[in-house]
């Protein structure tokens, strides 16, 4: 997937975390299908950029699903993923999503709240409007930002982060993200990508304390460009 450095987008880099964009089809860590994660990718231009002798640390804080695109932080030292880690356990990192999809929904905007449940069989979730065995509560916020021709531009705040929580409330009310095949989409897109991006992130630097809010550019592609 990467083999230049030029594929690499650094949104934000310094002595504890790098915040890259990352492309649709790129693995955030290494997985069963044995294809070059981003992590290593990472790794590679640190070592190159800081001329490291031997090994990189970096530590993976969280994912993003493979047919989607945006930010992902990784932290470059132990304390920085420890803090980091902590942050996300306690919902302290913003994290805000653009979705491009089919159907505009009903309401302009609304809270979904909805229960989650996994089947590790076919690596998709089903939600529910009750709890049910084995279900996690699942909440988003989400406004219209834009109606297109033949698709809606929502923002999405998420409260919770589960199992591909986004594309699976938003297709439960009908607006069904452009491409997600998995999630009821008639078409894929040609490069197996999903439209929906992790657009923007707010969180206090795990070290320096200061403010960090980064936002991710869009995949340079027809709809998403008619999204600015």
């Amino acid at each position: 997937m990467h083999s230049t450095k030029e594929n690499l987008q650094v949104l934000h880099e310094d002595n504890h975390i790098i915040v890259v964009n990352k492309r649709a089809g790129d693995i955030v860590q290494g997985d069963k299908t044995g294809d070059k994660p981003l992590s290593d990718v990472v790794k590679e231009y640190i070592k190159k950029k800081h001329n490291k002798p031997g090994n990189v640390f970096l530590g993976t804080v969280h994912r993003l699903d493979r047919p989607t695109s945006g930010i992902v932080i990784y932290a470059r030292t132990s304390k920085a993923l420890e803090r980091l880690n902590k942050m996300l356990r306690d919902k302290t990192i913003k994290k805000t999503y653009w979705a491009v999809v089919q159907q505009q929904p009903k309401k302009a905007a609304d809270t979904l709240t909805n229960y989650l449940k996994k089947n590790p069989k076919n690596n998709k979730s089903t939600a529910y409007n009750k709890e049910v065995n084995g279900s996690k509560k699942a909440i988003l916020h989400y406004t219209t930002l834009k109606k297109l021709d033949n698709y809606s531009l929502l923002e999405v705040d998420l409260e919770t982060g589960r199992h591909h929580q986004i594309r699976v409330q938003l297709s439960n009310i009908g607006a069904i993200i452009k491409g997600d095949l998995k999630y009821g989409a008639k078409r894929s897109n040609k490069d197996g990508s999903i439209h929906l991006h992790a657009r923007k992130i707010e969180f206090t630097h795990p070290v320096s304390k200061e403010l960090i809010k980064i936002t991710a550019p869009t995949p340079s592609e027809p709809v998403w460009d008619a999204c600015l």
